[in-house]
Parts: C-alpha cells; structure tokens; sequence
C-alpha cells in the first residue's frame, strides 16, 4: 500500500492521496511491511519514530517525492529578536518547546571526551550555518575569531545561552555580524534526532531521498548509546540512500549501539573502571543483548552527501556489522572544532566486522576514516581521501585529534585496503596488526606504527560472526604491502618522526620488524616446543610482508623489502594534485612516468594468507577468495600487473576520480 505524506495539505488527512497525512510521523505509526510512504517537498519539523518494522521480502519504504525536496529537520525557527547592542540580539523560548531534553542544558560531554565540555548540544543556525557558541555574552559581543576553526571567518557568528529560572524560559543571545535575524531565517535546534526509532529491532526500512538536517544529538562513543540525526537502533537490514545529511550537533548517522543502563557513559560518571574495560564489556554483554549476524547489521548506505557535522559522519559500535558504505560523499566534519575527543572521523567505526567502504569521497575532516576495534574482515577499497588535516592557520585543539586520511586501531584484522588514493599528509596511522595495503597510491606518512595501544586487549571473532573467538594485545606486525605507490608529496623539512606533521613517507617504520622466515626461524619443528622459552617470541613483533611497491620524491622503502622499485628523485619532480572542475575531481600527476618497465605479480587472497590471531584469510565476508584484478575504476588488470591504483599508466588521464 502507498501511503501520502504532505506537509503542505490544507488539513490533516489519513495517508491518501487526497487526504495525505501532514506529518511523517503519522505515516509511520501505521506503515507496516510492504507500504510504500511517499513524502511531498516541504520543511517537516518532527521526529519520526517508525513503530513497524519491514521483512527482508517486504521492505517499508519512505521516499521522497523529490530529491532531496522533503526536508526532515530537528530544529525551530525563532522569528522574535530584540536588539541588545551593536550586532548582538536576544531571543527568550519557552522551555515547553524542549520537553524532557533541553539542549541548552545539556553539555556534548561523556567517556572519550578529551576537549573542555563546554559546548552544548544546542545551536543557532543563520541561513542554514551553524553559528559559534561563546562561553560568555561578552565573548558573544565581542565576536572574536575562534582561533581552532578550520573556517576562521565563520567563526565570528557568536552565540550565548543562558537560563531564567523565575520565568523558565531558555535565553539566547546571537551575534549576527549585521544581520537582521527578524529579516532572515534564523532557527534553532530543539530535538535530538530526526528519523530514529525509538526501540531496538525496527528492521527493513528504506531511508530515500531525505534531506535531514539541523539535530541536538548528542556525545556518541562507543560503550554508550549512540544517537544520531538518522539510525536503525540496532536492528537489520536498513537502506539509507541519497540522502542529504548535514549540521548535526554531533553524529549524522548513527549504526551504532543500544541503550544499555548498566554500561553507559560508565567512566564519566562512576570512573572505578576504565572506559577500555567498559568496551570490553559491552562486547560481551552485547552478545547478551542479541548481538547476533541474524538479527543486527547488514545495512546498506550509499550515494549520501554528509557534511558538517561536528562529531562524525558515520560512527556505530557492533550495529553495523556486516554493513555496505559506498558511493557516499562526506566532507566539513568536525571543522568548527567546538568538540574534541576519540570518536570523531567522516566515518567512525567500532567492530566493523565484515564491513566494506568502498568509493566513498572523503574530504576536509579532521579524519577520513577510522575504524577502531575488531576491524575484522573490514575492506576498504577505491575510496578517494583528501585534505583531511589540519590548516596551517588553525591551532591544534586541547583535546582533538591527530589528523590522517585512515586510522585502523587496536583490531586484529584481518583489514584490507586495495585501491584507495590518499592525499593528505598522513595517510595511514597502524595502531593495530593484522593489515593488508595493495594497490594504493599513498602520499602521506604511514604514523603511530606499533604504538598507542599499551596493554589494550580486544577481542578477535570467529570468521564471519559476531560471537567472539578470543582476547589478545598487540604484538603488531602481521602487515602487508603489495603494489602500492608511495608518493614522498610534502617538500622539506622531512623527519623520519613518527609523531612529527611532516613524515617521511614510505614502510621504512617496520625496518625493526621481522620478515617471515626470520620470525618463523625462531620454531623448531623437529622437537617438542619449549613455552618459557618462546614467551619472548610469543610477545614479540609478527612478521611484514612487503613486496612489488614503488617508492617517488624520497619515500623510503622496507630494509627488507622484496622486488621494490625506489626511484632516487625529490619532492619537486613528482607530481600529485587534485583538480576540481565544476564539482568533479581529476588527478593530475606523473608517478606513472617513474615506472619504467616495473613489473610485480598479481595479488590475491592465497598470497595474502591470514590474519595471525584469528586465522582469517584476507576474503569476502561470504568467503569467497579476492583476486586483485579491477582496478580503482573497475577496469581489467591483465598479465602486466603494475603498482598502484590503475591497472594502465595511461588509465589516469582524463578521468574524473
């Protein structure tokens, strides 16, 4: 059955299509498996709450009418100021409006939190831009720029909050730089989520053609429940898709984790265990909660555009197990810099286990992607990464983050990275074992290498499965590097630092680690094993695999690698740059005319082997091999197999990445 929606109706109506509901919500305590809800171009100011879920067969649907013209939306306008002085204007709201949840009493603040909680998970919009909350009405009036914003300029819109307690109203104060706010569409956000089900195991749904915009949601890390503008509340199989997806106090998409009171925000508020205990635990007690392949994951969420948000794009924890991220543009997240802490990236995942992202656009955050625990049988292929870090102007924020294009941490893979173009400065931080890199073109540093997890032990799973198949720590290691491109892009001054912003590129980091017949030398077959005597083995550094990789502009290959080409040049004589042209992306560069006649073979999942600890080939999540033979553009790979994303020298040219 269809069911109508339209915001625009005379009056309410009962989901026909000459009498459509006014409301999306309405719409959704009656669509059940089937139903097909289609929503009129119109600002919708609500929360939807789907009540009914949709079967594998029988999905239920919302659809825009028209691409992105059905506007779901967390805030309110305000259209009654009064003018305080120079630029500064104040508004008084009824606390009524809020409800339960006033976001101008409540602080982004919770485990993983690192910058000063001092920004609400209210805010001010001026024609649709999120505006710069000041901690006083003088720091309101005096509309200074905010010295940690990627966007300086923005950062002059101010606004302050404060409460009235005799009249039980919510005063804001705003600094328009000019402006007239009666004059134009100021608004605020009042709910914390947009389309979001309020209980767990809401399955099937179809998310099409939103746009959702302007929610309070709230701090999201991953041993707590985790809100967001749009999410399934761990459920299955949902398909978010061309969607527009942006101001989000917080998180845009959420595939992350239920609400569980014993364990939630754990560190923050009773501190006697640590919050990597208290993740730990919610691993386990989410197996309890029905953290299973049949019943959470397996969602789909492609062709969305996802930018400015402050805490991430996409986060989950264990909820979007088994997930497809494709084809999703994600930019501007986290570039106010109001909010500092563990969990913020254009994608932030806990337990990606099964996960692919693939073909994703991802630009100006603070990270690209970052994949964090049991990043296991999570492939990340032919993604273009850019410009993720940190301006020179800005200053570092007390409590934000290091800046790279991917972040795998603490996992045991196995992880896979095929065909990925990275540009930023750093592209790759392993704080982790168990990862393979074939066919990148990798212009930055490869960082934090076999540091930052102390004594972190995580779980690792039986292949394809939620259920969990043992703890380790890190020995790190267990890497591979086949067929990359490795671009020294940055000029000098060129530190071989791990931790300095300008590294030197290439795998020299494991220069100090074993390659397999040196660790696997250290077992002797041919006479009972003595335990006391391999416990330094047992606890020391796994093997590197590192072979067919071309090194330019002074990257530095692997004292041990095998079949390297490393071409003695500079900086100045190779050539990378992005070129945007009407909204597309180009790659101009010459690498390709560095290669010569360099050859290396053809990579797949045999020569790849498996990850150490859970003893996973590098395959697909239904345990199928992968032979590396498309390249970045799904273009065949033949018998002449080259280092890189492309399987031509010529395949580059013209052609929009």
């Amino acid at each position: 059955m269809k069911i109508y929606v339209d915001v625009n109706a005379g009056r309410d109506g009962n989901g026909t299509p000459e009498m459509p509901f006014r409301r999306i919500n309405d719409a959704a305590k009656v669509a059940v498996a089937g139903d097909e809800v289609i929503v009129a171009p119109g600002i919708y100011r609500e929360y939807v709450n789907p009540i009914n879920a949709g079967t594998e067969d029988a999905r239920i649907v919302y659809r825009s009418a028209e691409p992105l013209g059905a506007v779901i939306t967390g805030a309110e306008q305000v259209k009654v100021w009064s003018h305080v002085e120079g630029d500064v204007w104040v508004s008084r709201i009824k606390n009524s409006i809020f409800g339960d949840y006033n976001p101008y009493t409540t602080f982004v603040y919770g485990d993983w939190y690192f910058a000063k909680a001092n920004k609400h998970t209210g805010c001010v919009y001026l024609n649709g831009k999120a505006m710069y909350e000041a901690e006083t009405l003088e720091d309101c009036i005096k509309s200074e720029v905010y010295e940690y914003s990627w966007m300086p300029e923005e950062s002059l819109y101010k606004w302050y909050t404060e409460q009235d307690e005799k009249t039980d109203e919510t005063v804001l104060y705003a600094n328009f730089r000019g402006a007239d706010p009666n004059k134009e569409n100021v608004e605020i956000n009042v709910r914390r989520m947009c389309f979001f089900p309020e209980k767990t195991g809401v399955g099937y749904i179809t998310v099409s053609g939103f746009t959702v915009t302007m929610a309070a949601t709230t701090w999201a890390p991953p041993a707590a429940f985790q809100d967001g503008m749009i999410g399934p509340h761990w459920s299955k199989g949902w398909i978010i898709e061309d969607c527009d997806i942006s101001n989000s106090k917080c998180s845009g998409i959420s595939l992350g984790k239920y609400l569980d009171p014993d364990n939630n925000h754990y560190f923050t508020y009773k501190y006697v265990k640590s919050p990597t205990q208290m993740e730990r635990d919610a691993v386990c007690r989410g197996q309890y909660y029905g953290w299973l392949k049949e019943k959470v994951g397996s969602h789909i969420i492609r062709r969305n555009h996802i930018h400015h948000c402050e805490q991430g794009g996409i986060i989950g924890r264990m909820g979007g197990v088994f997930s497809l991220i494709e084809d999703n543009h994600i930019h501007h997240i986290n570039n106010m810099m109001e909010l500092g802490g563990a969990e913020i990236a254009g994608i932030k995942m806990h337990a990606a286990i099964d996960v692919t992202m693939r073909r994703n656009h991802i630009h100006h955050c603070t990270m690209g992607i970052w994949c964090d625990w049991e990043a296991q049988g999570t492939r990340l292929s032919q993604n273009l990464l850019h410009h993720n870090q940190r301006p020179e102007f800005a200053k570092a924020l007390p409590g934000g983050m290091m800046s790279q294009d991917i972040f795998v941490e603490v996992s045991h893979g196995p992880t896979l990275l095929d065909h990925n173009i990275m540009l930023s400065d750093a592209s790759l931080r392993i704080a982790t074992q168990g990862l393979a890199m074939v066919h990148n073109l990798i212009c930055g540093a490869l960082t934090d290498v076999g540091g930052g997890t102390g004594w972190r032990y995580t779980p690792y799973h039986i292949p394809h499965r939620t259920e969990v198949m043992g703890f380790m720590t890190f020995l790190h290691g267990d890497d591979r590097f086949y067929n990359n491109i490795f671009v020294q892009k940055w000029p000098e001054p060129v530190t071989a630092d791990p931790k300095a912003e300008n590294r030197r590129v290439g795998t020299w980091p494991f220069d100090e680690y074993p390659n397999f017949d040196e660790w696997n030398a250290n077992f002797d077959f041919s006479k009972p094993a003595n335990m006391m005597e391999l416990e330094p083995v047992h606890m020391g550094h796994l093997p590197v695999w590192s072979e067919g990789n071309l090194y330019l502009g002074g990257a530095k290959a692997w004292k041990k690698e095998v079949n390297a080409r490393v071409v003695d040049n500079t900086p100045a004589d190779v050539r990378v740059e992005l070129i945007e042209k009407d909204g597309k992306y180009y790659l101009d560069t010459n690498v390709y005319d560095f290669l010569g006649d360099f050859t290396s073979r053809m990579i797949n999942t045999s020569v790849l082997g498996k990850a150490f600890e859970p003893e996973q080939p590098y395959e697909n999540p239904d345990g199928s091999p992968i032979t590396f033979d498309r390249d970045y553009f799904g273009d065949h790979r033949g018998v002449d197999v080259i280092p890189g994303p492309f399987a031509s020298a010529e395949a580059w040219k013209n052609r929009e990445v």
